[in-house]
Order: structure tokens, then C-alpha cells, then sequence
């Protein structure tokens, strides 16, 4: 039997992610997403406040490479919905054709689990909104 490791349980989990361009990381998550940004207490850092109370932390890295994988999902209560809204705010979803993931002309995967849709945002980190059930 494994012997239960206790030093983490307790710690306060966040998590963060790197953009190049740390003002138009801002505009976009507060105003095109419409999300709680501020200003983190380390000078140069944002903040995307969400209903959990841990807010995601996003950091300038000048010479940023976005991942392949998504980095932040945003469960809704509906993602046709969330799709229009955000596609009529400029927000343009990924299209996929593979064995393991295919979109319809929406940008939407529907099918086995949540339905989901994915975007980037400016940096190119990959996003995505998601069916909470």
C-alpha cells in the first residue's frame, strides 16, 4: 500500500499561464471575454478572477511558445450559446477533423462527454468552453 502524502493536501492551489503581450492578454480576457481582470499584486501580472475564488494568474514571457493542449476551460451552462456570443465578439473557434475530435461548422465537439469548442486567445493559448454536464 502506498503511504498518503499530506505535505500538498492543505496547499492553496492556483495555476498560471504565460502570454507575450501582457496588455493585450488584458483587453482581450476583460473586455472581449468579458471576464474580472485586475492587476496582481507583483507588478506586471494579471489576474482572471472567476466564480471559484482562486484566480488564474497570467505572466509576460516575451519569447512564449503557447502550448498544444488547453490551458483554461470555462464550463457553461450552454455552448451554442457561449460560442454565438463569443463569435459575434470577434472570437474565432478551432476546427477539427481528426479520429479523436470533430467539430461541426460551429467549432463545437458534441458527442461522447460535454460538448466543447475551442479558441485561442492572442498569445495562441488554447481556451475552451465546455457543457457542464
Amino acid at each position: 500500500m502506498l503511504k498518503t502524502r499530506t505535505l500538498l493536501k492543505n496547499s492553496e492551489l492556483f495555476t498560471t499561464f504565460a502570454v507575450p503581450d501582457i496588455d493585450k492578454a488584458k483587453r482581450f480576457y476583460g473586455e472581449t471575454l468579458g471576464l474580472d481582470v485586475r492587476d496582481a499584486d507583483m507588478p506586471g501580472l494579471i489576474e482572471i478572477h472567476g466564480k471559484t475564488g482562486t484566480p488564474v494568474t497570467v505572466y509576460p514571457k516575451p519569447d512564449h511558445k503557447p502550448a498544444n493542449f488547453t490551458v483554461l476551460n470555462f464550463p457553461v451552462d450552454d455552448v451554442d450559446q457561449a460560442v454565438d456570443e463569443l463569435s459575434a465578439a470577434g472570437v474565432r473557434f478551432e476546427h477539427y477533423n481528426t479520429d479523436s475530435i470533430k467539430t461541426d461548422a460551429k467549432g463545437i465537439a458534441r458527442g461522447d462527454g460535454p460538448s466543447i469548442a475551442w479558441f485561442r486567445d492572442p498569445a495562441g493559448n488554447i481556451l475552451s468552453v465546455m457543457g457542464r454536464s
